[in-house]
């Protein structure tokens, strides 16, 4: 083996100047075919933006219920009948589910757990459907809840016009309501609600009673006034006695006091459930505690699974692009396939010709990833500032499209890239 001349310098190895080369060439190639790379981009910046916007959206959704608790109180918790977070069909047969035979929640078990000490308020509670109508003008399927008066604890917002009712007025069962601002502009207008009667329709009996107006509540801004704008707010006595509501998945709304902890609350409440109930000390509740964390929880499980279906559909799209990347791709390497017989005649070697191909695979990728973010974090954006949800483009949602893209960019661009780097120097020479 021959020794360099005294004063040369040594030869770098080529394979790095041909990878930089192959860099090159590979951008070159994407700028001169505008429009067939600017399709690729685009048939993997659909997948990609979609993988965005939907996880801006979710992450939005999840923090503005989070914040909705924390706001309405953090360590607020319900007595239910059962505990729908964990509710699971029963499997022996039998098509009503094991707490079907819990008794329900009465009135008289919310007065007991109010005279707590460490519980500031027990709100005995249950919800309906009805139409309200007022000088012609109807509105229908309006939430309705029967509330105690203490409601305005649990609900955030303040009163526009009017006032809330009072302990007494609910005893006395009194036809009152409140509604949502939304509601009383609905019905009224620019005219004064309060005082005024309006009728209540409940149930397909069309059970209809008038109820005055007391006041009129502005709820703070979340995404669940924004979905649900009409409600109304009655005493819990008077939805039971005048509209007949039922009271099978009647409620305890508790708002403990903010110097007892919360397990002490819970331990005091769950003995006094007990008690009331005669439950014996082997016998399990037949009553359940619900926490804000475990409503959140529910909250979580339902959006990851939309997530993940989503994601699966996103992935087909992204398959999609993959397909035009190999489409586009081989026709690359048949339109070039003397160029590449050049390349290698001068000495460029396969890893070096592989290397090109996937390059340009992986960039037209990445540069749908890069367009898809954009477009998301754009829509997310738009988003955030029309609704209440913060909607915004998370970091992992980023890296895991980039990610996604590179994957894809190399694994649809190694078969043209292999086929190009097997070319035979001589054949493709004479390639026309």
């Amino acid at each position: 083996m021959s020794e360099p001349l005294p004063g040369s310098r040594p030869t770098p190895p080529r394979s790095g100047i041909n990878l930089g080369e192959g860099f090159r060439a590979a951008v070159e190639t994407i700028h001169s075919n505008k429009v067939r790379s600017g399709l690729t981009v685009l048939g993997v910046a659909v997948g990609v933006g979609v993988v965005v916007i939907l996880a801006a959206f979710i992450t939005g959704f999840r923090t503005t219920i989070r914040e909705s608790f924390q706001a309405s109180g953090p360590t607020n918790f319900v007595i239910n009948r059962f505990d729908f977070t964990a509710a699971r069909r029963s499997n022996d047969g039998n098509d009503r589910p094991p707490w079907w035979n819990h008794p329900v929640i009465v009135p008289a078990e919310a007065n007991r757990v109010d005279r707590l000490a460490s519980v500031q308020e027990a709100l005995y509670n249950v919800q309906f459907t009805v139409t309200v109508d007022f000088d012609g003008q109807r509105v229908t399927n309006i939430q309705t809840a029967g509330h105690a008066a203490g409601w305005p604890n649990y609900t955030e917002g303040d009163f526009v016009a009017g006032r809330n009712f009072t302990p007494a007025e609910v005893r006395q069962s009194r036809a009152l309501v409140v509604l949502s601002s939304a509601l009383a502009e609905e019905l009224f207008g620019y005219r004064d609600p309060i005082g005024r009667m309006v009728g209540i329709v409940r149930g397909s009996r069309s059970l209809r009673e008038e109820f005055t107006v007391l006041g009129v509540f502005e709820p703070a801004p979340n995404i669940f006034t924004t979905v649900i704008k009409h409600w109304a707010v009655i005493p819990h006595t008077a939805a039971i006695k005048r509209l007949k509501s039922s009271d099978r998945q009647a409620q305890i709304l508790i708002v403990p006091m903010d110097s007892i902890p919360l397990l002490q609350v819970k331990d005091e409440v769950i003995g006094v459930m007990r008690s009331i109930r005669g439950l014996g000390p082997r016998t399990e509740n037949d009553f359940a505690l619900i926490e804000s964390a475990q409503i959140l929880s529910l909250v979580n499980r339902f959006t990851a699974t939309i997530f993940l279906v989503m994601l699966a559909l996103t992935s087909a799209a992204l398959m999609v692009g993959g397909v035009g990347v190999i489409g586009i791709m081989l026709i690359s390497v048949t339109e070039r396939t003397r160029e590449i017989g050049v390349r290698k005649a001068v000495g460029a070697t396969r890893r070096e010709i592989l290397w090109q191909f996937l390059v340009e695979a992986t960039l037209l990728t990445v540069a749908g990833a890069a367009v898809g973010i954009a477009v998301g974090g754009g829509a997310s954006a738009l988003v955030s500032s029309l609704t209440p949800v913060p909607a915004s483009v998370p970091l992992w949602a980023v890296v895991t499209a980039l990610a996604m893209a590179t994957v894809t960019g190399i694994s649809f661009g190694l078969l043209p890239a292999l086929r190009a780097s097997r070319l035979d120097p001589v054949a493709a020479l004479r390639h026309e």
